[in-house]
């Protein structure tokens, strides 16, 4: 492989997702450079797919399918059911977020496709797990939140439950089925084996708890709403400077470098904040003392000051303002796309970079329209004219 080769080049995915969660795993791989192969219902019937994501032409579906072709099959047909299981002979990966039943029903599950590719590495996400007493429910984002124990420490104190801003389930799920794939990839260099991945929305949500899940299973502390404050670290939240919000994180030992920038001994001096436990205990006190003396000079004032003295200390960015931060600009995060009717579109890059394997400059291929590569692709897995004409008479594609 080239250091210009991107490194999932060598995988063929066939791509079975819908609404959010499946499709961004189906992402991952794609813009790292899998062949991914979108199979979709055919046009006639594939606009009931695009409804949880928003229109085809629209910013969410376009965001989520780029770098992918699409194939259109009807799947509940028995030619276009057999096509389906001749392309995964050849495939490496598929990926699926049907509810269990679903698949089963359409003959397409993970041992109905052993049987003809034993080597295949089978992904699946389900709302709840893919058994158990909730085994057969749907599962979306907000759902899953609430069940997680996001909703109740989202927020602030009081103010009862409140879903994060961003379907953050759907999106950890995704990202975790692609490591998953991954790894099995890998496994199968070692064994030859292809195996069954899977996650749900609440197994990725209450990993995503983290520490407040250490602090209920270790410590028996169920964590409340805390708002823009640290649960745990003071001082830590969001401020007003004179013109603007922002966030300073001094707790610890950082606690004694923010009183000397901001020229507050004062502070250090008061026995109520003399230890972490005290300023946990008098948080509030300490934050209007706080809040009195960034109120008096504008943000970028102590943004640059507290950074400097090596507290770190950010602005409170809208959506736009985070797209023309300096940092961001550099980072580079937005890459084009190129899409026949809606000209270039701006999205965001796969976060991760790679020495040996640099980011493309713009994206390989738009979301593509229903079946617009279907014949192609048919082709390319081995089917000739002869054939395709047969599947097209049987509506099957």
């Amino acid at each position: 492989m080239s250091n210009n080769a991107l490194p999932l080049e060598r995988y063929t995915v066939l791509d079975l997702t819908q609404a959010r969660a499946g499709p961004t795993a189906a992402r991952v791989l794609a813009d790292w450079g899998a062949n991914v192969i979108y199979v979709e219902p055919p046009a006639s019937s594939a606009k009931n797919r695009v409804q949880l994501s928003g229109q085809r032409d629209g910013f969410d579906f376009q965001n989520l399918h780029r770098n992918k072709r699409s194939v259109a099959i009807d799947l509940k047909t028995p030619e276009g059911h057999a096509l389906f299981m001749r392309m995964a002979e050849k495939a490496d990966v598929i990926v699926e977020n049907f509810r269990s039943e679903v698949k089963h029903r359409l003959g397409i599950d993970y041992e109905s496709v052993k049987k003809v590719n034993p080597g295949i590495v089978y992904g699946s996400i389900s709302g709840f797990g893919q058994d158990g007493p909730y085994g057969k429910r749907p599962g979306v984002d907000q759902i899953a939140q609430a069940v997680g124990g996001l909703m109740s420490i989202t927020g602030l104190p009081g103010q009862g439950p409140v879903r994060v801003g961003i379907p953050i389930t759907d999106l950890c799920a995704g990202m975790f089925l692609a490591q998953g794939i991954l790894l099995a990839l890998l496994n199968k260099e070692h064994t030859g084996k292809g195996q069954w991945v899977h996650t749900s929305l609440l197994e990725s949500m209450t990993f995503m708890l983290d520490f407040q899940a250490s602090r209920w299973l270790q410590a028996g502390e169920v964590a409340e709403q805390a708002g823009n404050d640290h649960p745990t670290g003071v001082p830590q939240g969001c401020f007003a400077a004179a013109d603007g919000l922002i966030n300073v994180s001094a707790p610890g030992g950082m606690f004694k470098r923010f009183c000397d920038a901001v020229g507050a001994p004062e502070l250090l001096a008061n026995p109520d904040y003399a230890s972490a436990s005290l300023r946990s205990a008098n948080r509030k006190a300490l934050n209007a003392e706080i809040g009195e003396i960034l109120i008096t000079k504008p943000a970028v004032h102590w943004v640059d000051l507290l950074n400097d003295a090596g507290v770190p200390c950010g602005p409170v960015n809208r959506i736009d303002q985070t797209f023309t931060d300096p940092q961001v600009e550099h980072l580079q995060v937005v890459r084009e796309v190129d899409h026949p009717r809606l000209g270039k579109l701006g999205v965001v890059r796969q976060p991760v970079n790679l020495s040996e394997s640099p980011q493309p400059q713009t994206f390989r291929y738009p979301t593509p329209d229903a079946g617009e590569h279907t014949e192609v692709v048919l082709k390319e897995m081995g089917l000739s004219d002869a054939d395709i004409s047969a599947l097209k008479a049987a509506n099957a594609i």
